[in-house]
C-alpha cells in the first residue's frame, strides 16, 4: 500500500480502481485512475489517488504519487481480447468498494476532483458529497455490466443515480463505446449536465455546452495502442478547463494531447513535456 501520512493538500484528486490488465506482455497497470494521475503529474499538478487493489497490482509506475489504497484480495483485473467484431472484455476480479470515509478530509476540497469508476466501485452519492470546485466524472464504470463468466457489456446507467451525478458534475467525459454508440442518450445526458464531452477515438471529440456543440478533430497519427487515450483526454480536459474556464479550449487541448498518446504502448503514452508544450501553443486555423 502506498500512503502519505500526514496527508498534504493536492490539486487533483482521482478516485476509483486501478486495473491490473492481462495482456500478451503479462500483467500491466491500467485503469482510468492510473492514466489520469500520471497525466496530471506530467501537467505539473499535485495529484492524489484513492483506490483499492490487491497484491497483484504492478504499482511501480505510480511511485511518488500519494495514495490511499483500500486493501483487497484481488485487484480489479480485466482482459481485453481482440476479435473480428471488436474488443471482447472480461472482468476476472473486482477490488473493494471505495467509500467517502476512505478519502482523507484534506483531499475532499481539492480544486479538481475526478470520480473515475471502472467496475461500479463508487456510489453515485459521492458526486454530491465531494465539494471540489470542479467535479469531473468519467462514468464508464457505472455503464458496464458483466455476466457470471465476467463478459463485460454496456448497460444503462441507473436513471436516479445518473440524474444525481450529472446534476452535481462540473464536467462529464465519456466515450462512444460507453454509451454503445447511442447518440440520443448522449444528447439526453448533455441536457442534464453543465458540460459534456464525448470522445470518438480517431474521429476526435464532441463538446456539448450551453445548448451548443462543437467537434474537435485530432491530428492524423499512426496508432500503435489506443489504450488509455480516453483517460488521458479526461485528465487533460479537466485540468485545462479548471485553468482557463473555457470548455472549447479544454476540448481542443485534450483532443490534441490524447491523439499523440496512441503512438506509444500503454503507460508510455503519458504525455511528454514537449507534447504538452506543443498542444498548449498550437494555433488551429
Amino acid at each position: 500500500m502506498l500512503e502519505l501520512a500526514p496527508f498534504q493538500p493536492v490539486d487533483y484528486l482521482v478516485v476509483g480502481h486501478i486495473a491490473a490488465d492481462i495482456t500478451p506482455m503479462g500483467m500491466l497497470l491500467g485503469g482510468t485512475v492510473s492514466y489520469s494521475a500520471l497525466t496530471v503529474r506530467a501537467l505539473g499538478l499535485r495529484v492524489g489517488i484513492v483506490t483499492s487493489s490487491g497484491d497483484n497490482a504492478p504499482l511501480g509506475a505510480l511511485e511518488g504519487i500519494p495514495m490511499v489504497n483500500v486493501p483487497a484480495e484481488h485487484s480489479t483485473t480485466f482482459e481485453n481480447i481482440k476479435t473480428e467484431n471488436g474488443r471482447r472484455q472480461i472482468l476476472h476480479h473486482q477490488a473493494a468498494p471505495i467509500l467517502l470515509d476512505h478519502i482523507p478530509q484534506v483531499w475532499r476540497s481539492a480544486p479538481i476532483i475526478h470520480l473515475a469508476p471502472i467496475a461500479g466501485e463508487l456510489d453515485s452519492s459521492l458526486a454530491e458529497q465531494l465539494s471540489g470546485s470542479l467535479l469531473g466524472i468519467t462514468p464508464q464504470g457505472w455503464m458496464r455490466a458483466w455476466d457470471e463468466n465476467g463478459q463485460v457489456s454496456p448497460t444503462a446507467w441507473d436513471a436516479n443515480a445518473s440524474d444525481q451525478s450529472l446534476r452535481h458534475a462540473g464536467a462529464v467525459v465519456l466515450s462512444v463505446e460507453d454509451v454503445n454508440h447511442d447518440l440520443e442518450l448522449v444528447e439526453e445526458m448533455a441536457r442534464n449536465t453543465r458540460i459534456l464531452c464525448l470522445t470518438e477515438g480517431a474521429a476526435g471529440s464532441v463538446l456539448f455546452w450551453n445548448g451548443d456543440r462543437r467537434r474537435f478533430r485530432p491530428p492524423v497519427m499512426e496508432e500503435v495502442d489506443g489504450t488509455g487515450a480516453g483517460d488521458i483526454f479526461a485528465a487533460a480536459f479537466f485540468v485545462r478547463l479548471y485553468h482557463t474556464r473555457d470548455p472549447w479550449e479544454a476540448a481542443r487541448f485534450a483532443t490534441q494531447l490524447a491523439a499523440r498518446s496512441v503512438t506509444r504502448i500503454g503507460l508510455n503514452g503519458i504525455p511528454t513535456s514537449q507534447e504538452i508544450e506543443e498542444c498548449l501553443t498550437e494555433v488551429l486555423s
